[in-house]
């Protein structure tokens, strides 16, 4: 799935649901925060790094300048998108959680033990990703629906 893709989705997930009464601005900040220690914000960067560097493989005819210069915009582009996400996701938290709970949950996410785990999160997925396998849900499920039905099948 593109990085656009991506972000599109978790920025839907992020907002959906009923939104609350206006949040303050102390809830606001607190809801960056707590968005900015959130798994996505520490994952995005590896996508964008992978996407880029995909794109940078894939175009064959830039010199070795160039090809640093793409990497360069992608990662500035990459990091304006992280931003965007993280301030509509941070928004999304103000208008759903009270800013004793943002507190709270905002101390949990910074401390020792959370940096700990979002610097080691990334090895923690690959590791996760390699030992589960291929996850394709929907071929899996045209599978299953074939087997059962007898419908969908691969010809």
């Amino acid at each position: 799935m593109p990085i656009a893709a991506r972000f599109a989705l978790a920025a839907w997930i992020a907002t959906a649901g009923a939104a609350m009464a206006a949040p303050t601005e102390e809830a606001q900040a607190l809801g960056k925060r707590l968005a900015a220690a959130g798994t996505l914000a520490t994952i995005a960067p590896l996508l964008i790094e992978r996407d880029v560097a995909d794109l940078a493989k894939e175009a064959t005819t830039l010199t070795p300048t160039e090809t640093a210069r793409l990497k360069a915009i992608g990662q500035a582009e990459g990091r304006k998108g992280i931003d965007r996400l993280t301030a509509a996701m941070g928004a999304a938290y103000a208008e759903r959680l009270s800013v004793d709970e943002l507190r709270t949950l905002v101390a949990q996410a910074e401390s020792p033990a959370a940096a700990k785990r979002r610097a080691i999160e990334p090895a923690v997925l690959m590791a996760a990703m390699q030992s589960a396998g291929e996850i394709d849900v929907k071929k899996d499920v045209a599978a299953a629906f074939c087997k059962e039905t007898g419908k969908l099948c691969k010809r």
